[in-house]
């Protein structure tokens, strides 16, 4: 396809003899067509002819000129979503109690989403293909919301309450941030503040700025293409955005079109990218970065629209010229920047007060500022009978396409895995060793399940040696045989940049390593996921991408030499504080524990799961079957010294567990009987809180078999802080009086093992202490004077190892 460059001159010459491309050049509300916006538009069309794609050029300008009373319909929409209970669909003036008494709505970034959008509507109907969207800034919905209704791109709950006539559209502008809720406690409406598994093509809840700058280019696959429309304020602080050429393959990735919204201002200052220099400074820094940056009026659609083919056109032939041996990875990477003012389209644009509410006054008890909606309404407002041959344009396009609320990535549906062959051991041997083996299997069994690996800290150290050099790291210029410009392990010392790689990829096999500590630094990307899902699961559409680990090691007890800001039990608390039908916290203690787990794990859809693992050498704990028993169940009988009322001792953790062993022996030379039990799951014992949790947690007879009421007496020697511990586990706890529970106590520093366990009085000895309360026995029948001394902070803790 040839490259055209029109002159104004040229522009005016083809207006005389286009009567569709001057009706367009005419403009429509706010938006005015620049000069560059129209030679872009003249080189489209004739591209989308040339191509076969429209059967000629009036087609386009048709389209275009229908492109901008939908644009304006939208702005329209969007306003009265933040003001208005009600629309007039003749744009009569709106009185007194047609407004909100308290009107709510990010309503400035939602105005500058509706070109964005609208723009990305019509390339794909221009084109005849749907790409996937992607919304950074998921509080700007309203502009997707009122475009979807415009174009019936609806999911069926949206299109049974929201019609296209102004009783459906009355009933969106009412419903937006009305707070309604149903009886079962959930929101009453299929319409939320954010993005959200009724907004049609969602596939992002967006409440997080900056997590859609580091995943698009992980999400699309071969084929697919995506357009990411960014925040500003966002690219200009989560550098980890500035990696995606590093990471972009043509061999496995799709498309990825980023478009920053250049607004220029946050929720209540400018952004430096508000100023002249500062977009000058980030087209700098982006081409530094490997980007290849195209600036475009983010006011006008039809910029939008030729903006996203032109970077297309530009990524293609970067393509081929890496395949010509011209270029060489990173390619430069088309990056949009769409300047505009915040809230343009309405009163207010470009202050401070276009963020939430322009209007200096509310108009539902204010008749100047009343007075003020009406005016800039009136100058959005479009006829009914022209926006309806507008709106069945666009969504007639379908026709011969999946709608825009099915495009590839919404509708993620990768094939279960092939699974490889378990290999259990007998010897001891490092848990992570299990993972380490099936995963590079599992890759190996999977050719067509693109994999991922997110590596903020060393591989090797975290006993995955077989998937790095099997995997390799990602790199543009290999230094060892480690590295690979194809490699599949995504490392930066950036723990929410590796970690939104595999969030992202979506229609593959995924892999998160991290030090336990350090993996607080993922909660807020892995919550945004599993909040999502669940909403997808609760609307009846679950997400269909599979299962994989969050691996916590080099955990707390292991890091002692590393001080205590490495001796951190938050990530797997927080994520047990998560849905546990949507994420598994799970504490394997051996090599076959964990090994068992694997399969349903990577055989799940829409659930993650957080393994907290040690990585040193740990003796075998579990043949195969008690190891697949635990998997199924989520705790196990152990061991045990028979007896009446035999006192449950409760090991989770590796290291846990052994020091329960060691305080079962001396029990048992006391003469009192107990039972050891592994609790490798605590959400399975959780007291569930709505219906769908309920069917991830253990039924009443298994319940009764591993923690019979009957037995009433119990110590719980936890992983986690026990005050989390307990809160968790309290149907299995029973009695307050009857229970004691040992854990992390944010006690650490320079210490081995022995002595983190000893500082957070969570030694066998300790397990001992709380033995003999509950016993109601004397300690010296459980410990010598020595060991007693120790464990009660007046001896020296070494006779303890």
């Amino acid at each position: 396809m040839s490259q055209i460059i029109p002159s104004i001159a040229e522009l005016t010459e083809h207006a005389l003899h286009e009567p569709a491309f001057a009706e367009w050049q005419q403009g429509y509300g706010p938006v005015q067509h620049s000069p560059a916006t129209q030679a872009a538009v003249y080189r489209l069309a004739h591209q989308l002819v040339q191509a076969g794609r429209q059967p000629d050029l009036a087609s386009v300008y048709r389209f275009m000129r229908a492109l901008d009373r939908l644009n304006a319909a939208g702005l329209w929409l969007v306003v009265h979503m933040t003001y208005a209970r009600r629309v007039r669909v003749d744009g009569t003036a709106l009185s007194a109690e047609d407004f909100k008494a308290q009107p709510e709505g990010h309503t400035g970034g939602a105005l500058n989403m509706v070109p964005a959008y609208a723009g990305y509507l019509a390339l794909n109907a221009l084109s005849g293909e749907t790409r996937g969207w992607l919304m950074g800034q998921g509080h700007c919905v309203a502009a997707i919301e009122a475009l979807n209704l415009l174009t019936a791109n609806q999911h069926p709950q949206q299109a049974q309450r929201y019609s296209r006539d102004e009783a459906g559209m009355s009933r969106l502008v009412a419903d937006f941030y009305s707070y309604a809720q149903a009886p079962d406690g959930g929101p009453g409406v299929p319409l939320g503040s954010h993005v959200n598994p009724h907004t049609g093509g969602g596939i992002a809840e967006g409440g997080y700025l900056g997590f859609a700058e580091l995943q698009y280019t992980h999400m699309p696959l071969p084929g697919e293409k995506l357009v990411a429309f960014l925040s500003d304020g966002a690219a200009e602080e989560q550098r980890g955005s500035d990696w995606m050429p590093r990471w972009w393959r043509a061999e496995d990735c799709g498309v990825a079109l980023p478009v920053m919204i250049a607004n220029g201002r946050r929720i209540e200052q400018r952004t430096e990218l508000g100023t002249h220099e500062g977009l000058d400074g980030f087209r700098q820094h982006l081409q530094r970065c490997g980007f290849d940056p195209l600036s475009f009026d983010g006011r006008d659609p039809a910029a939008f629209a030729c903006a996203l083919w032109e970077m297309e056109q530009r990524l293609g032939h970067r393509v081929q010229e890496l395949h010509n041996q011209i270029l060489h990875y990173p390619l430069p990477m088309p990056y949009g920047i769409a300047e505009t003012q915040k809230g343009f389209g309405f009163y207010g644009a470009g202050s401070n007060a276009a963020h939430n509410l322009p209007l200096p006054a509310n108009p539902h008890g204010d008749a100047a500022a009343r007075a003020l909606f009406n005016q800039h309404a009136a100058q959005l407002w479009v006829a009914p009978n022209e926006l309806a041959q507008a709106c069945a344009l666009f969504i007639t396009s379908r026709s011969a396409r999946p709608a825009e609320r099915e495009h590839a990535l919404a509708v993620r549906q990768p094939p279960l895995p092939q699974l490889p062959a378990l290999h259990y051991q007998a010897q001891s041997c490092s848990p992570m060793a299990a993972l380490d083996r099936f995963f590079v299997d599992l890759v190996q069994a999977n050719p067509g399940l693109r994999p991922r690996v997110g590596n903020p800290d060393e591989l090797a150290s975290n006993r995955l040696g077989g998937v790095l050099k099997a995997l390799k790291h990602r790199v543009s210029n290999p230094e060892c045989e480690l590295e690979d410009v194809q490699g599949a392990i995504i490392t930066a010392l950036n723990e929410e940049a590796v970690v939104s790689a595999c969030l992202a990829n979506q229609g593959g096999l995924n892999l998160v390593a991290s030090y336990e500590a350090f993996c607080v630094k993922m909660l807020g990307a892995v919550r945004q996921s599993l909040i999502f899902a669940r909403q997808q699961k609760e609307v009846g559409r679950p997400a269909g991408w599979l299962g994989w680990p969050l691996v916590a090691t080099s955990h707390t007890w292991e890091n002692g030499k590393n001080q205590q800001s490495h001796q951190d039990t938050t990530f797997c608390e927080a994520l047990l504080g998560e849905m546990s039908d949507m994420v598994r916290v799970l504490f394997p203690a051996d090599h076959n524990a964990l090994l068992a787990l694997l399969p349903a794990i990577y055989q799940a859809r829409g659930q993650l799961a957080c393994l907290v693992v040690p990585k040193r050498e740990r003796p075998v704990q579990f043949d195969r079957q008690q190891a697949e028993d635990l998997a199924r169940d989520g705790a196990i009988l152990l061991e045990q010294a028979p007896g009446a009322d035999p006192l449950l001792l409760i090991a989770c953790g590796s290291y846990q567990l052994a020091e329960m062993r060691r305080a079962a022996l001396r029990l048992t030379a006391a003469g009192h009987a107990w039972q050891l039990i592994y609790l490798q799951e605590p959400g399975r014992f959780r007291a569930p809180r709505d219906v769908w949790e309920a069917a991830a947690v253990a039924d009443g007879a298994t319940l009764e078999r591993l923690f019979p009421q009957r037995h009433g007496r119990r110590i719980l020697l936890s992983h986690m802080r026990p005050e989390v511990a307990r809160g968790h586990l309290w149907p299995i706890l029973g009695d307050a009086a009857r229970q004691r529970v040992l854990g992390y106590c944010n006690r650490g520093g320079t210490l081995d093992e022995a002595g983190m366990l000893f500082a957070n009085r969570c030694s066998w000895a300790h397990v001992l202490l709380a033995a003999s309360e509950l016993l109601g026995i004397g300690l010296d029948e459980l410990l010598s004077a020595q060991e007693r001394a120790a464990v009660q902070g007046e001896g020296d803790p070494a006779c303890l190892r």
